[in-house]
């Protein structure tokens, strides 16, 4: 595989992962939307059915890593190095590509319900908080974007994050590779998206399971940067666990696979 064929395949991947993981969460968390209110099946099948799709769309340029800690397992347990910077570099532009079309699908429901009085307050309730506060606090679309734990203990978070990466990295060095060993192929896509089904099912509630360094960090720029009324802040506070806790549970995972495995 070239450079711009991993550079192209994890950019069109990753912008799909998002766009349908991103897209049921805000179908599961809008006003106006059809799917309102659907609950955590929903989304934990939406995101199971987001990465089936996004890797059978880019395996054949990149072998569909579409995520840096999968990305970081795979280059411990080869000891290969080179291509790292470029899978990155497509995995987070394309996360924040899917999270822009998330927005415009949702362009109206997003206005509506940021807009909405029983949702946002009534006149100067945002400026109840300081403006740091603001800034800080998760606002109330923010989970459409990016994770968040339902209990903020960092430890435990962190922890969490790591648990579930290392599930997630395991089934796929043990199960999912192709041949080759340097991607998903296509019984690993499945395998791979019902993992992750799994890992939602089971160990996404305390912090909504990011599992996936790119997947938070780009959808969570995007917010910052999108022109959403009354949109709240971007938790910046809590932005380095789901980046880090992955790639540490990527790389125990590899560890794990060279020790066991190997």
């Amino acid at each position: 595989m070239s450079s711009s064929d991993i550079f192209i395949g994890e950019t069109i991947g990753t912008a799909i992962l998002i766009l349908l993981g991103g897209g049921v969460c805000a179908a599961v968390t809008l006003k106006a939307s059809k799917a309102r209110n659907a609950g955590w099946l929903a989304i934990a099948f939406g995101w199971g059915f987001a990465v089936l799709t996004a890797v059978y769309t880019s395996a054949p340029l990149s072998g569909a890593h579409l995520n840096p800690a999968v990305t970081l397992g795979i280059a411990i347990k080869d000891g290969e190095w080179g291509d790292v910077p470029t899978y990155w570099a497509g995995q987070l532009l394309g996360a924040m590509i899917g999270a822009a079309l998330v927005w415009v699908a949702y362009y109206g429901q997003f206005h509506a319900h940021l807009t909405d009085r029983e949702i946002v307050g009534g006149p100067g309730a945002q400026d109840v908080k300081s403006v740091e506060a603001r800034e800080a606090a998760a606002g109330p679309v923010l989970g459409i974007f990016s994770t968040g734990p339902e209990i903020r203990i960092a430890v435990q978070n962190l922890a969490t994050e790591i648990i579930g990466t290392v599930v997630l990295v395991l089934a796929v060095l043990t199960q999912g590779l192709n041949d080759s060993g340097k991607g998903l192929g296509t019984l690993g896509a499945l395998i791979t998206a019902l993992v992750v089904v799994s890992i939602g099912l089971s160990l996404g509630g305390p912090t909504g399971y990011a599992i996936n360094p790119a997947r938070d960090l780009g959808p969570r720029i995007v917010h910052a940067l999108l022109p959403l009324p009354n949109k709240g802040g971007s938790d910046w506070g809590y932005a380095w666990i789901p980046v880090v806790g992955p790639l540490i549970g990527g790389a125990v995972a590899a560890g794990i696979y060279n020790v066991a495995f190997a």
